[in-house]
């Protein structure tokens, strides 16, 4: 499968310290046979050990296409907090070898690795079964790139969750939960801005009552954004949250314009029924837009961050954007 116009070139890296990283989340389309994580039923035994197998082999081809940042898969360690699942819950102490030499390796690339736990992990939920799950997920996500003994930079990214009626009280629950979470978690974890309730104002007040790095996210921003903050200034916002020494990140994708079909199946019959649907805002394409990404990076005045892209076509939209930014002349600004 490949991107019309992706050439099998690449752009020749400036010093890393001179430039943005680009990097993708999870699934690989570029190349058959890859898997982000062993997504086998739990009645089939599925490990993490098995998952780190498809992780090491992950890294290999980013380090075949000289990419330098991805996101990894939060279900890669199967079922590790399930309330009722407890064999699962030891994967990572049981990993502590393997980890530790794919930590190694992650390093020796010059990896620079997230995780994006699921929108259901809300930490600011009324409900403090859900609150109290969502602190089990964070240290969970937090061990394991400790396990990886990966420095500060690999973040684990959030939102704040709901609204629920009460945006000030909303917002004070993620405080005090945020304070409360432990040291290598808070170490670990930061914000971003969303499309539907928490724009990059709000969470530019959650970080000045908590420190919290923000991560900005340019579509979210452009859906949801009334308080008519320009984009250069919430960017250069976000980027200023983050503590000196660790480079800030961003995520960046294109809006979808185009309708596409949807395939479901009919739960009743078993009988599958495909409708064409009409994009929604904030719904990722399967490319980024390289004009728009280059005229970005422009109005960012040489401010340093990397980019994890959001696009349907993962690798493959990454590739092409590092062909349309070099045509574009600021091959300079990203590796």
């Amino acid at each position: 499968m490949s991107a019309p116009g992706v050439s099998v070139g690449f752009v020749q890296r400036p010093r890393a310290d001179a430039a943005n990283r680009l990097g993708f989340a999870v699934k690989v389309v570029g190349r058959e046979g890859y898997k982000a994580n062993d997504a086998r039923r739990w009645q089939s035994g599925p490990h993490l050990r098995v998952s780190l197998g498809y992780l090491d082999r992950i890294f290999d081809y980013l380090a075949d296409t000289e990419i330098r940042m991805y996101r990894i898969s939060s279900d890669i360690a199967p079922y590790v907090t399930h309330p009722e699942m407890p064999q699962f819950h030891r994967q990572i102490e049981e990993c502590r070898d393997e980890l530790a030499a794919l930590g190694k390796k992650a390093r020796r690339l010059d990896l620079r690795l997230s995780m994006h736990p699921s929108q259901y992990i809300v930490l600011n939920a009324v409900d403090e079964r859900i609150a109290a799950a969502a602190v089990g997920d964070f240290v969970y996500h937090a061990e394991f790139l400790d396990g990886l003994a990966l420095g500060p930079e690999a973040k684990i990214v959030t939102h704040v969750g709901g609204v629920y009626g009460d945006r000030a009280a909303a917002m004070d629950r993620w405080v005090v939960a945020y304070e409360g979470l432990p040291d290598g978690v808070r170490r670990r974890l930061v914000l971003e801005n969303d499309e539907v309730s928490w724009p990059v104002a709000d969470t530019l007040a959650i970080h000045a009552r908590t420190g919290v790095p923000l991560v900005f996210d340019n579509l979210h921003h452009a859906v949801l954004n009334p308080a008519a903050m320009p984009e250069p200034e919430a960017l250069r916002a976000c980027l200023a949250t983050w503590p000196p020494g660790q480079m800030p990140k961003i995520h960046y994708s294109t809006q979808r314009v185009a309708e596409r079909e949807v395939t479901r199946r009919v739960r009743a019959t078993g009988e599958k029924r495909t409708s064409t649907q009409p994009a929604k805002a904030g719904q990722h394409d399967e490319y980024i837009d390289g004009d728009q990404f280059v005229t970005f990076l422009r109005a960012s005045d040489g401010l340093p961050f990397d980019v994890m892209l959001e696009a349907k076509q993962k690798d493959l939209a990454l590739l092409a954007l590092r062909d349309a930014v070099l045509a574009g002349g600021v091959a300079d600004r990203i590796w």
